[in-house]
């Protein structure tokens, strides 16, 4: 047999074999490239997420409520408290705080709403249940900002509203932060129906997980501001309902025109503007502070606020 043929075939197989690995290793590399790729795009895509720094508030979260005093914004929040959200929803589609009035205002604390009467009559205005918090899941939205806080283990945010969470408990609330809006109700826990309040003054945080609160006013607090006050001696009820401030109507932010609706933005928790305000906060680095605090900060005044979109 011609050793030379051996030879040759078998340089020829190996070369076979050598391109055939190299278009292996081609490939292979190829193939992790482009899955290296594809997860950098995503991990991209996701810190661009991360850093959006704002967002626009939805229509459907909205109620539109245009009190003698100006119009006020309330956003929902039915992923903490979803049957107050419903119900509160019911009775204004069909109406029923039209023409209503706030008729107790106290100064520095709250403004309450709805029927004092008891006499209007509504389809939706039952008992409801107690919805002071929530379990804290695994993948809670819940953001910390704040530990530990005078009235909870971690203060911070949820889609935007200021929330406590208890770590050992497992629970998280909302915060009676200026602007909460939450159900009224007796000593009983569940006997909120229909009747609510917002927070016009200082925090009254020794609510938190007493009360339900279920919204929060993103638009026109200046006008809740200027509601007329009742006297304290009198629980701040207001007997004459003359001196009432009125609802004039509620609606649904959906159900209105959308050349009548009001575009809302705040900033993102994570995204870059709030971080720096929040930075901010902690440091206090501006030449008008002596004293720079201890690193802490207040979720109630460090918080993102609402503003309309500029077209």
């Amino acid at each position: 047999m011609n050793t030379n043929y051996i030879l040759n075939s078998r340089l020829q197989r190996s070369a076979l074999n050598l391109r055939a690995a190299t278009f292996a290793g081609l490939a292979l590399l190829s193939l992790c490239a482009t899955s290296f790729h594809s997860q950098a795009t995503q991990v991209a895509n996701k810190s661009q997420e991360t850093n959006k720094a704002q967002e626009t508030l939805s229509q459907d979260n909205l109620i539109y409520m245009l009190t003698d005093k100006g119009m006020i914004v309330i956003e929902l929040a039915d992923f903490i408290a979803p049957n107050h959200v419903k119900q509160f929803t019911a009775l204004v589609e069909e109406g029923f705080y039209d023409g209503l009035d706030f008729y107790r205002v106290i100064d520095g604390f709250v403004a309450q709403g709805g029927d004092l009467s008891e006499k209007k009559a509504s389809a939706h205005n039952g008992p409801l249940q107690a919805e002071f918090s929530r379990i804290s899941e695994p993948k809670s939205e819940f953001y910390p900002v704040q530990s530990p806080d005078l009235y909870a283990d971690e203060t911070g945010f949820i889609k935007g509203f200021p929330a406590g969470r208890d770590t050992e408990a497992k629970t998280e609330w909302l915060l009676h932060c200026p602007g909460a809006v939450a159900m009224a109700r007796t000593n009983d826990a569940n006997s909120g129906t229909s009747d609510f309040y917002i927070v016009i003054g200082q925090a009254p945080r020794q609510l938190d997980r007493n009360m339900s609160v279920f919204g929060q006013v993103v638009y026109g607090m200046e006008h809740v501001q200027a509601f007329s006050r009742g006297k304290r001696e009198d629980g701040g009820q207001i007997s004459d309902a003359s001196q009432r401030s009125k609802i004039i109507s509620a609606r649904l932010g959906k159900t209105i025109p959308k050349q009548e609706q009001i575009v809302l933005t705040r900033p993102t928790v994570r995204g870059d503007i709030f971080q720096q305000r929040l930075e901010g906060g902690r440091t206090l680095d501006n030449p008008f502070f002596h004293h720079k605090g201890n690193g802490n900060v207040d979720v109630c005044y460090y918080r993102p606020m609402t503003s309309v979109a500029q077209n």
